[in-house]
């Protein structure tokens, strides 16, 4: 076709419902982009309050309704549409990224769900390699809150960047940081659950505590000497309700060796969070035993 033919066509002026049928949407569709900013008409008729759309603006309601078949919501459809090329792709990238996190984790969940629906956890549990592996005593500066599990995520990553960044001026980290819980945190249960990560130091940190530990509710203890039972998990099985498959497979483990807790279970981050994927081993689900 003709280039000047060509710009005269994307550049007239089409009907909602001609340009729903071109681009393949429903006018309904076309008022809820336009009120989201996704998709504005070319034009609004100020008495009819009928609205026009170029027939280049096709693409861009394609690109939508495409990006709605990821079932990508609209507030990150609207970021990729008004980005540039490789900004776009890379954005689409880290939606797809979290999508398959998700998957993964529900892929677990739907294991364990079948297995208790079915009576036979044992089997879901079999999935979870349980060991064992002694601990040193450790100085530990901790930070304490009571909250449900939809508020954990945010909260471990913030606490224990918090800690890690303190850790500096105690001697720096000594050992992997963990987060214990002292009571069941679930969505009705608000714990609580502490961050902690081991320090070199316990009076540079015990100094650090008085100065500003107070601000952060944040204490320094000693954490004993002991033995863990553990199964190492992915980053994909961290997600809430799925990691209950991996606390359950090493309670069952822990009463068939005939063992005793004695203490508070945790979540061991030995792994970059950041820079893992979805099954990259990142965390340890433990409980002390003797």
């Amino acid at each position: 076709m003709d280039r000047g033919v060509a710009e005269v066509c994307d550049d007239a002026l089409l009907t909602i419902g001609a340009f729903a049928a071109r681009a393949r949407l429903s006018a309904k569709a076309l008022r809820l982009y336009d009120r989201l900013g996704l998709l504005t008409p070319a034009h609004v008729d100020e008495s009819t309050g009928y609205r026009y759309y170029r027939a280049g603006q096709v693409e861009r309601a394609r690109l939508v309704a495409l990006l709605r078949r990821l079932d990508m919501p609209l507030a990150r459809i609207a970021e990729v549409v008004h980005a540039d090329g490789d900004r776009a792709a890379a954005l689409l990238d880290v939606y797809w990224a979290d999508v398959e996190a998700r998957v993964a984790g529900q892929r677990t969940l739907v294991d364990y769900l079948r297995g208790r629906l079915t009576e036979r956890d044992s089997d879901v549990y079999g999935n979870f390699v349980v060991e064992t592996v002694d601990v040193p005593e450790q100085v530990v500066i901790s930070e304490t809150r009571h909250l449900l599990a939809h508020e954990l995520p945010a909260w471990i990553g913030a606490s224990l960047g918090r800690l890690e960044e303190a850790a500096r001026v105690c001697g720096g980290v000594t050992a992997a940081p963990f987060v214990a819980y002292h009571s069941d945190v679930s969505a009705e249960s608000d714990g609580p659950a502490e961050s902690c990560v081991p320090v070199a130091d316990e009076a540079a940190a015990r100094a650090w505590s008085e100065r500003r530990g107070r601000a952060w509710q944040t204490r320094v203890r000693v954490e004993p000497a002991g033995r863990l039972a553990y199964t190492r998990i992915t980053k994909a099985q961290v997600e809430y309700p799925q990691i209950l498959a991996a606390f359950g497979a090493v309670e069952e483990w822990i009463a068939a060796q005939g063992l005793t807790v004695t203490g508070p279970c945790r979540e061991v981050y030995f792994a970059d969070w950041d820079a893992a994927g979805p099954e990259d081993p990142v965390c340890d689900v433990a409980f002390p035993v003797r």
